[in-house]
């Protein structure tokens, strides 16, 4: 097997010319008992092992990575799992940073190897971060049927109705970001759907130009709002039929497995980014979960 020098690059040569990359001994590795082998390189003098250059690298506790990602995709707080799992608050956070990095490659490489969707839906779910005067949108696009989870992205936005002069108060004037983060979106997921798709969202008229800039060929289709059921944390609606049944569904699971999402939970959003790696720490699970299915 030839060894790569991960600092020069440099291969380890055949057994008989002469050689670039010698053993240099071994180590227990704690976290998950295993003799790991050092090597040091001939040619620039540097040691390494391995284990260099490892996603886990330098990970003390890398045994626990996936029944953290377990967890924080099954409706527990980044707190409690740390109660579980007997560790610091902190190894939670830097663990759930570390699957949203893994998460975003592996939904790529997933959304890359399948076919192009024919039929798509997107629309904006509604969050807050803190307080409910400082609410949050999260834009999410899904195929049709399987309910794979195409892309989604965060973005603030200002108050409304009777809490929208309080927040002007409290906080000042908040930006809308939403049609940035929608044509964020547009584009990274223009690469997934096919030219002449279906695309269908509600009826929001804020939609149709980022549709027609990044889909022209599509067929776009609005859906009147309805209301809310019960079930499903208020996504559902209470009709026979939903046409986006998909993309409500895909939103109950969101706020059913997503501690921070959850209505009336005291586990709130601090900060943006931090919610934007929680769903793609989730989107992994459930699109491994709903693609199974469909094999």
């Amino acid at each position: 097997m030839r060894i790569h020098c991960p600092y020069c690059n440099t291969k380890n040569s055949s057994s008989n010319e002469a050689r670039t990359v010698s053993k240099l001994g071994r180590y227990w590795r704690k976290s998950d008992g295993r003799w790991i082998q050092r090597f040091l390189c001939l040619v620039c003098k540097k040691g390494f092992s391995s284990a260099t250059g490892h996603p886990c690298y330098l990970q003390n506790k890398r045994h626990k990575n996936q029944i953290v990602r377990k967890l924080l995709s099954a409706g527990v707080s980044q707190r409690e799992a740390a109660r579980i799992l007997n560790l610091n608050r902190k190894t939670i956070v830097r663990k759930l940073l570390f699957w949203a990095e893994q998460a975003q490659a592996e939904l790529h490489k997933l959304n890359q190897s399948s076919s192009a969707c024919i039929e798509v839906e997107f629309d904006d779910l509604e969050t807050f971060e803190h307080t409910k005067c400082k609410p949050l949108s999260v834009t999410l696009m899904v195929e049709y049927k399987t309910r794979r989870i195409l892309g989604f992205e965060v973005a603030r936005m200002p108050a409304k109705g009777l809490l929208a002069e309080i927040s002007r108060k409290k906080y000042g004037v908040r930006k809308d970001e939403r049609p940035y983060a929608r044509e964020v979106l547009f584009k990274r997921v223009q690469k997934y759907v096919h030219p002449e798709a279906i695309i269908r969202s509600d009826s929001n008229p804020h939609y149709l130009s980022a549709v027609k800039k990044y889909f022209p060929q599509a067929k776009y289709q609005t859906i009147k709002g309805t209301r809310g059921a019960v079930t499903g944390q208020g996504e559902l609606k209470k009709v026979g039929y939903d046409p986006i049944f998909s993309l409500n569904h895909t939103f109950a699971m969101l706020r059913a497995n997503i501690n921070r999402l959850i209505r009336k939970t005291w586990c709130t959003t601090k900060r943006p980014d931090r919610l934007l790696a929680h769903i793609y720490v989730y989107s992994l699970s459930h699109n491994q979960r709903v693609m199974q299915k469909v094999s």
